[in-house]
């Protein structure tokens, strides 16, 4: 690396301007795979199960069914941070490529699986956690190499049009997942290994380091109590959701209980620890600059909601919906994220313009209007019957992600404007953390309060139904009883679970062809469930509603920052705690 390249910063007098959009190419093409990696299995897993020959409703690979969607998330939770904190130290384009190479290298083992069943799932599981692992790595160094490299005036658009590729590519993801699948499961992976191998050969012969770097050294028992705590906390999340002693989840589970105790021990330790080494993973005196603590706590806010939308939505549209409407149940998945599309569109429609004008105006105007419009769109949402009118359900997810675009761009600038330059690594790496660690939280939270919903009149409804249509009492009494969560999975994964619960007792086989047809036709179990779903929509919607307008006092509380101040360079590479950002006055 030669000095020349870190003297002059491209898109700066003295550097080559050309340079800039050159980074933002890449490190958006970056972000868009590793948030459309995180999405398009989601909607994949009806093919995958079928693929390696899993039966998805059976009791023991509900694990591995919240393993391949949690899993992901899991990993860039925790690793964000620390990742970060060594592009600070060692390069943010070093790390940044090597993430690119590993990304890339997993996704090749990922599409050749070459076991079936319980083995197949867990050959997927692990290497979706190496790739989880290169996804971190680009995420959290990508946003610095982009403040590094364009100046604070266009700093909002590049940082928006680098934040949209992300949210963008969650929700492409369900397009992709539905498209690609249809053909081959396998090719959900595939379509990684050509764009990683371009990208990753172009980042290593065109991006270079135009920062400055931090030194210090890796700040071991921080890393270790922030890893293993964060983790333990969201593998119990895990755990919670799956039935356990004939409860309808996991929440009394000892186990869960002693995840979440030890876990957050482990944080308590590590903040702490955080507050007394010389060289921390996580720079604590970043919170006492007013945008940057209120900045995080807004999108932390903004990422549960989302990530738990998308979820519920999905459900909706391929459990009863679209069955509602005529699709088959294999058909649903490509078309719930058709039907998404909408979402899609508010979000890349309204990120970089708010980016181009939080340039211009600031950001917290912006910002905490899209957190209120993002409010407004989960009341809406409250008000719509299950069976909709497609134009209305269109229009609010519409707004909902033009309110996303809204938030989330002028909020990136405003978190990574407001620090030093020398810890822009690793504070892109903990904006990365709240929002990883938020879409993670939100698939506990709101499948449970969704269960929670279910659970208080599915059991009768479903019993119900099934006698009414000549079900022995005993057998429809044993079919009612079973957890909410088999059914909820039932409806994400495509599958009609009326026909897949009654056949092992062999009911079906003794009922009219007029009752075989009416329970295993498309409308039975979304009629059925309708209700109880509906019951539940309310309580999430309204959960999600709360967040928002939590998220928008948070933003409107981060204050007009100026710029951080940069300190010199003998400041940054001594790694004294007298000069970390803990000096530096609120904004």
């Amino acid at each position: 690396m030669t000095d020349s390249a870190t003297t002059h910063a491209p898109g700066r007098p003295g550097g080559d301007d050309r340079y800039k959009w050159t980074a933002l190419t890449n490190t958006t093409a970056a972000v868009f795979m590793s948030a459309l990696d995180g999405s398009i299995v989601l909607i994949a897993l009806p093919a995958i199960f079928r693929g390696v020959h899993l039966d998805p409703l059976a009791p023991g690979n509900i694990a591995y069914l919240l393993w391949m969607i949690m899993g992901y998330r899991l990993v860039q939770a925790v690793l964000v941070v620390t990742v970060g904190r060594l592009g600070d130290m060692y390069g943010r384009v070093r790390i940044y490529n090597s993430g690119f190479a590993v990304f890339t290298f997993a996704s090749i083992l990922l599409s050749f699986d070459p076991f079936d069943g319980g083995h197949g799932a867990m050959w997927l599981i692990a290497w979706r956690v190496l790739q989880a692992v290169g996804g971190s790595m680009l995420t959290a160094n990508s946003a610095a190499i982009l403040t590094d490299a364009f100046p604070a005036e266009q700093r909002g658009f590049a940082l928006g049009i680098n934040q949209v590729a992300g949210l963008g590519g969650m929700f492409i993801g369900l397009v992709a997942g539905g498209l690609l699948s249809a053909w081959d499961w396998r090719a959900v992976f595939w379509v990684n290994v050509p764009v990683g191998v371009f990208f990753t050969l172009w980042a290593y012969r065109t991006l270079r380091e135009t920062g400055k770097r931090g030194g210090g050294r890796i700040d071991w028992w921080g890393n270790i109590t922030f890893a293993v705590g964060l983790s333990a906390v969201l593998i119990a999340v895990t755990f919670g959701l799956q039935p356990y002693g004939g409860h309808t989840m996991g929440w009394t589970n000892p186990l869960v209980d002693a995840l979440i105790a030890g876990g957050l021990l482990l944080l308590a330790a590590f903040v702490v620890i955080e507050n007394r080494v010389a060289a921390p993973m996580i720079q604590l005196g970043l919170f006492r600059l007013r945008a940057f603590a209120f900045g995080n706590l807004a999108g932390l806010a903004i990422s549960i909601g989302r990530g738990g939308m998308q979820f519920v939505l999905i459900i909706w549209l391929q459990g009863i919906w679209l069955p509602l409407h005529g699709y088959d149940y294999s058909d649903t998945p490509l078309w719930a994220g058709i039907f998404m599309l909408p979402l899609t569109a508010g979000f890349l429609a309204a990120g970089p313009v708010s980016g181009y004008l939080s340039d211009r105006i600031g950001s917290r105007g912006l910002a905490t209007g899209g957190a209120l419009l993002f409010g407004g769109s989960f009341l809406g949402l409250m008000l719509v019957p299950i069976d909709f009118s497609y134009w209305i359900f269109a229009v609010l997810i519409a707004l909902n992600g033009i309110a996303s675009g809204m938030f989330a761009s002028p909020n990136s600038s405003s978190i990574m404007g407001s620090v030093p330059a020398p810890s822009r690594g690793v504070a892109s790496g903990m904006r990365a953390t709240f929002q990883n660690s938020g879409t993670a939280v939100s698939i506990g939270v709101f499948f449970s309060l969704m269960i929670a919903g279910l659970a208080s009149n599915l059991p009768h409804t479903l019993t119900s139904g099934l006698r009414q249509q000549g079900v022995p009492a005993h057998v429809a009494a044993q079919v009612g009883g079973l957890p909410p969560v088999s059914s909820l999975f039932a409806a994400q994964l495509g599958v009609n679970p009326v026909q897949h619960l009654l056949r092992p007792s062999g009911a079906l086989t003794h009922l009219t062809a007029a009752q075989q047809q009416a329970l295993t036709g498309r409308e039975f179990f979304p009629t059925l469930i309708a209700g109880p779903f509906h019951s539940g929509l309310v309580v999430v919607f309204a959960f999600g509603a709360a967040l928002a307008f939590l998220a928008a006092l948070a933003s409107l509380l981060r204050g007009t920052s100026p710029a951080a101040r940069t300190p010199e360079p003998r400041e940054a590479a001594t790694g004294d705690p007298h000069t970390r950002p803990d000096r530096y006055p609120s904004g």
